[in-house]
């Protein structure tokens, strides 16, 4: 008699299921790209029924949202270590610095770029948490919802369109970007 082994005794069902399926969707999508992912190719790399992804995962656009979201989480970390004690100026070049460095060397960044060069950048622009860290990156005693959309936009040109010289980008970020959050807000409107 043959028994099969389930690849979820012994833990949390949903979670484990849940981060499984997610990292290896995260890595079949920076492999073969977003719209050759499959549900069926995913399954049959964690072994697993498609009915099993769909119970713990949802379909393919939740869980390429959930893939976005691991994303953007690695590179919160990163900025948040490096700006880290730093004020003004020098944190927020630091940040976009930091962020614009982990979001070229991650393994799905070519994969968020084209999405972003065929016009789907509502997910970043619009993400509470991207606008956070933004916010966080400029280090305002207030939030500043209007500043952080426009840190977000300006560190998405750079990743969009690179300055093909590594040292001129950080001139261009450290006297051109830098300079506008190192200062207080106008207060007069």
């Amino acid at each position: 008699m043959t028994t099969s082994t389930d690849w979820l005794i012994g833990r949390n069902r949903r979670a484990e299921a849940s981060e499984r399926i997610y990292t290896a969707a995260a890595e079949l999508i920076a492999r073969d790209g977003y719209h050759r992912f499959t549900i069926d190719a995913l399954a049959a790399k964690i072994h697993c029924s498609p009915a099993t992804i769909y119970r713990h995962a949802g379909g393919k656009a939740v869980i390429r949202e959930a893939v976005l979201a691991m994303f953007a989480a690695r590179v919160v970390d990163v900025v948040r270590d490096s700006i880290r004690g730093l004020d003004g100026r020098e944190r927020v070049v630091t940040a976009v610095v930091e962020a614009l460095r982990r979001i070229r060397s991650d393994p799905l960044g070519p994969i968020m770029m084209n999405g972003l060069q065929n016009g789907h950048s509502g997910w970043l622009t619009g993400s509470p948490m991207v606008e956070g860290l933004a916010a966080e990156m400029i280090g305002a005693d207030r939030p500043d919802p209007a500043a952080a959309q426009w840190l977000v936009r300006a560190v998405l040109a750079l990743w969009c369109w690179p300055v093909p010289d590594p040292e001129l980008e950080y001139r261009m970020v450290r006297e051109f970007l830098g300079p506008v959050f190192a200062r207080p807000p106008d207060s007069a409107d």
